[in-house]
């Protein structure tokens, strides 16, 4: 097996890596910020012009919510279909909450990681917000075909037909999510146990424990 480039090192830093302590260093850099200025390295070393890297879009949330996104992969590529795991925590309910996602292509390989904090939230929310997280990636890395996941049950049957939306709170959010999904040519919805879910709930736990 041949030794790794530089690049491809930077690159898997880019993608896989935390992080944070370097976050912490620096004020005013975002994980985000810190993944693009990595993969434009990686880009100049490959004797590559710097690409606009895909950018982490938040949600819309209630005034007074911080956010701030975790960890994500820019990519310049376009990925026409992809999975995206999703999921959302508060702890109390409502709490302190996060929305987690996480997009792979129809081979497993992951794409991105993205979590964000959401401040007070109910955890019903934070699910919605952390499919609209990955909803929002995926089209900006211009997705046309989605399977989505999630272990929340409401959420799927709701955007499923089969749960009316009766909460106050619930429905901006349910239009949003029913708006985006529209934009897709093909998406498939799909309710899995949380152990299938698992690295979407790391991203949102990991965003309530690093803005705490």
């Amino acid at each position: 097996m041949p030794a790794p480039s530089i690049i491809d090192i930077l690159r898997h830093i880019a993608r896989e890596e935390p992080l944070q302590g370097t976050v912490r260093e620096f004020r005013g850099l975002t994980r985000e910020h810190l993944g693009q200025l990595i993969e434009e390295a990686a880009q100049r070393l490959g004797g590559m012009p710097p690409a606009s890297a895909a950018t982490t879009k938040g949600t819309q949330e209630p005034a007074g919510a911080m956010s701030s996104p975790v960890d994500a992969a820019p990519t310049a590529e376009s990925h026409p279909r992809l999975r995206v795991y999703s999921d959302g925590a508060a702890r109390g309910n409502p709490g302190p909450a996060g929305a987690g996602a996480v997009l792979m292509d129809p081979a497993g390989n992951v794409v991105a990681r993205l979590g964000r904090f959401l401040g007070h939230q109910t955890n019903n929310s934070a699910e919605y917000m952390g499919l609209l997280l990955g909803l929002k990636h995926a089209q900006s890395l211009g997705a046309r075909e989605l399977d989505v996941y999630a272990d929340s049950e409401l959420l799927i049957r709701q955007l499923g037909g089969r749960y009316q939306v009766k909460s106050p709170t619930l429905k901006p959010l349910y239009e949003e999510a029913r708006k985006l999904l529209k934009g897709f040519t093909k998406v498939k919805l799909h309710h899995v146990p949380r152990a299938q879910n698992a690295e979407a709930d790391e991203m949102s736990n990991r965003a309530i424990d690093e803005r705490l």
